[in-house]
């Protein structure tokens, strides 16, 4: 990848700028991603619908990302990071005025799919042109000063949202979105590099149907399980052809010039532990940001503005932990890091189990705080050293496949955190206090157990993995 046209300013200029103008960018779809959730049950009641039904509407914009976060890296290597950002930014903007409009679940979901299809050009690209401004020994502390701005909007979305929900309507919490990507587009034209390709590479047509097929229909099918709305035979059958078409899409990647996602950089051990790795410990983390506000709403009575409080202390441990998360790495290494965190991490949520509503609202508080604290230090060691070992050509590539099963975890996360919910609730309903919450703590219970049993994945890593980035022990620009 070259720059093609040149920066807006000089390098240490660039460098100056563009973590703020990636960072507003991540602000505006953080708030959006966490704003809604505290909204979900006001958003059932006023839609007619069940609270867990509307998990569609968080899923929908997460698997948006998934299926359309591969083409995110052929666009920005073909039309230029800049142009990229700006279009995703406005996509964005506009997708969250249509939320705000919809009258029908239908339509909502389809303006979140929307919205999903500009935010899965926002990430890839914003952390590709990090990555391809900044040297390894200098890689960390730039994408933790993306993520501390960024992480303002877990801080405020909870809240604002329930604030909003309890004065107004749950449909203004959509146009928030408005001044802040406007202030982004802004930014963007004044500091944002315009990054290329060194060569025009094909888009992978049958790649992209393939993935993007077989991720769609399982992820559908995580969605509709338990639902019953299909029976045993046809659930098995989609469930068997989106596997074929993931398999199919393998096949196709290793026989193609210029695959969708070119799945030998897994060949990189810190690259596939991360990937891998982190795949599976988001699977457990996915479904919180859902779970936690029924938990507080629906399970301990608690009204929207306050649940929204709640979910403020777990933001506010992860932007603390950012400032202490290089110096953890560089001192204890990611392998030592990685195990125990996961660990932590595990029985975090496995804690969640015992708040109900005679917990002081301290203990919550503290609760959260250190889940947020555990969880920044996972993500900022998984997502930096998926880059530690790969090379100056390969990181557009890296980019965009890490960006893609991160959030394909995610959605599988959501999914299953609400599957496993609805099958302990046992066909109760869910206005039943008691039983959901009985529902909601075996579901913390079981997602703490999945997540201790991925800090496996991270015993095949060396002492002296990632060492590239947590001690710049190698530059390489």
């Amino acid at each position: 990848m070259q720059l093609n046209s040149p920066a807006p300013a000089d390098d240490t200029a660039v460098k100056r700028y563009l973590p703020w103008v990636v960072a507003t960018a991540l602000f505006m779809e953080q708030l959006d991603s966490t704003i809604i959730n505290t909204a979900v049950p006001s958003m059932a009641l006023s839609l007619g619908v069940t609270p867990l039904s509307l998990k569609a509407v968080v899923t929908s914009y997460i698997l948006s990302l998934a299926v359309c976060i591969p083409v995110s890296g052929w666009m920005a290597d073909r039309f230029g990071t800049r142009r990229v950002f700006s279009a995703a930014v406005a996509i964005f903007t506009f997708a969250s005025v249509l939320c705000g409009l919809s009258q029908s679940v239908p339509m909502l979901v389809a303006a979140r799919i929307l919205q999903g299809m500009g935010a899965a050009m926002m990430m890839p690209v914003g952390r590709l042109t990090i990555v391809r401004t900044f040297p390894k020994s200098e890689l960390l502390r730039a994408m933790n000063f993306v993520i501390i701005p960024a992480l303002i909007g877990p801080l405020l979305g909870p809240t604002i949202g329930g604030l909003i929900v309890h004065v107004t309507s749950w449909r203004v919490i959509f146009f928030v979105n408005v001044p802040v990507g406007l202030a982004a587009q802004w930014l963007i034209h004044r500091h944002m590099p315009d990054y290329r390709g060194d060569t025009q590479r094909p888009l992978d047509v049958v790649g992209m149907v393939l993935f993007g097929a077989g991720t769609a229909l399982l992820s559908w099918l995580l969605e509709v399980f338990g639902e019953h709305k299909l029976d045993a035979t046809s659930n098995g059958v989609l469930l068997l052809l989106a596997l074929c078409l993931l398999a199919t899409y393998v096949w196709h990647a290793g026989r193609t010039d210029s695959p969708l996602l070119r799945l030998a950089l897994f060949r990189v051990r810190t690259f596939r532990v991360s990937v891998v790795g982190g795949f599976v410990t988001r699977l457990g983390l996915g479904g919180l940001p859902f779970l936690l506000p029924l938990l507080y709403q629906l399970g301990l009575g608690l009204p929207a503005w306050q649940s929204g409080l709640l979910m403020m202390p777990a933001a506010a441990g992860a932007m603390g932990m950012k400032l202490m998360a290089a110096g953890l790495l560089r001192r204890f290494g990611y392998r030592q890091v990685l195990i125990i965190n996961t660990l932590l991490i595990g029985m975090t949520i496995s804690l969640f189990a015992t708040v109900s509503a005679s917990t002081p609202l301290a203990l919550i508080v503290l609760l959260g705080l250190t889940q947020g604290l555990f969880n920044s230090l996972q993500f900022s060691s998984m997502n930096s050293m998926a880059y530690a070992d790969i090379s100056h050509a390969d990181t557009s590539m890296a980019s965009t496949l890490a960006s893609s099963l991160q959030q394909m975890s995610m959605s599988f996360g959501l999914a299953c955190g609400s599957l496993v919910t609805g099958w302990y609730l046992g066909g109760l309903p869910e206005s039943n206090q008691l039983a959901l919450t009985g529902a909601l703590h075996h579901t913390f219970l079981t997602l703490g157990v999945m997540t201790v049993l991925s800090s496996l994945s991270f015993w095949t890593l060396k002492p002296t993995d990632g060492e590239s980035v947590s001690k710049g022990n190698i530059s390489v620009t």
